[in-house]
This record gives structure tokens, sequence and C-alpha cells, in this order.
């Protein structure tokens, strides 16, 4: 919506989509993580050869103690 090249009709049609269906665009998140997504992730993370290897050992020791 602040894109400079979107007419205004477009931005106010965004926003009452936003309001009305997406409570303004707040979204509640459970907190509740899936252990094998985060796993998968960790996993990743370690085989991913543009991270640091700070990274790669942190991800290697959540790994681990899970």
């Amino acid at each position: 919506m602040s894109n400079p090249d979107t007419s205004e009709e477009s931005k106010q049609h965004s926003k009452e989509v936003l309001d009305k269906e997406f409570n303004g665009g707040n979204v509640e998140t459970s907190g509740d993580k899936n252990p094998n997504n985060v796993a998968g992730g960790l996993k990743a993370t370690m085989n991913n050869p543009n991270v640091s290897q700070e990274a790669k050992d942190s991800a290697k020791e959540r790994l681990e103690g899970s």
C-alpha cells in the first residue's frame, strides 16, 4: 500500500480487504512450532554454503539437543 505507482482506489480496496478478512493484517500465532519443521530448518542451515560456520555450529548443537 506504500507503492507510489498504485492508485488510491486500489490502496483503499486493499485496506478494506485487510480490515474485513484479516483483522487489519494482524495475524495471530499460537507459538507452537512443528518439531519436524524446526529440525528440517536446522539441517538446511547446516548444509547451506551461504551460512556462517558459527550459525552451522549453533544449528548442530540445537539439533543434537532436541
